[in-house]
């Protein structure tokens, strides 16, 4: 950790986004602390919600306080969606007319389009600089936010501080060290099926596609099937049948 050991020139943001299960009852929560040295915690719940959309309410939340302000925003979240989506992602989403890259419509896009008027309406040195902030290692602005969106997200009681810097009880500037965003994790080919299988009263058919299996054996009484995701999957399907691949039929 680092503390600031001169009278802090920005406005310092911290924030966090909970859900009871993803979708589920949600919570955010966020610390704004201003150069003065005045604190506002802020906190909310929504019933049913997801990581990504309380993560986003807790950024709007949070800039819609000090918009009115023309200090340097530093923001520190542990949310990679909001720093990529505000920072890289929205650019190619709004090009598109708010689609992603494969043509479906953007997640959460009412929540970014608020989240980019607000980041875009502080211009110059007013600007918002968005820091990685890796959740759970005991930055005191971040555990304080998770706190706070965890408690909303049950449904807890919790206390939100509004005051003087000198009385609250969080070092909210003791900041953590710089560190890059984690990398983006690839996202996993689907693998697609050799052949499905039907067996039905001892007739089996390989089918190219589940459809087809699945309209041969809906209904059908004692019916088997199966997916084989190689060759030699498909032998062994067939010799657990009790049958090899000269019983094997081409079906639709």
């Amino acid at each position: 950790m680092q503390s600031a050991s001169v009278p802090f020139q920005h406005i310092l943001i911290f924030s966090d986004g909970a859900c009871s299960g993803n979708p589920g009852p949600g919570g955010w929560g966020c610390v704004v602390a201003l150069p003065e040295g005045k604190i506002f915690e802020r906190g909310g719940h929504k019933e049913s919600s997801t990581n990504n959309e309380m993560e986003l309410r807790a950024a709007i939340e949070a800039l819609k306080l000090v918009q009115k302000r023309d200090e340097p925003v530093l923001f520190y979240t542990d949310s990679t969606y909001v720093i990529r989506g505000i920072t890289q992602w929205v650019w190619g989403w709004m090009r598109k007319g708010w689609k992603t890259a494969e043509g479906n419509e953007v997640s959460n896009q009412d929540y970014w389009k608020v989240l980019f008027s607000l980041v875009s309406a502080r211009q110059g040195p007013a600007q918002v600089e968005w820091k990685y902030s890796r959740g759970h290692i005991g930055t005191p602005g971040n555990e304080r936010c998770d706190e706070i969106a965890v408690s909303f997200s049950q449904k807890k009681w919790i206390d939100l501080f509004e005051g003087s810097l000198l009385n609250y009880p969080v070092a909210i500037y003791d900041l953590p060290v710089d560190e890059p965003l984690p990398d983006m994790k690839l996202k996993q080919e689907k693998k697609v099926a050799f052949s499905y299988l039907s067996n039905v009263g001892g007739a089996i058919y390989r089918h190219k596609d589940w459809s087809g299996c699945e309209r041969r054996v809906k209904g059908q009484s004692g019916a088997k099937f199966k997916k084989a995701m190689s060759a030699a999957e498909e032998v062994e399907i067939l010799n657990s049948w009790g049958a090899s691949l000269s019983d094997l039929k081409e079906g639709d």
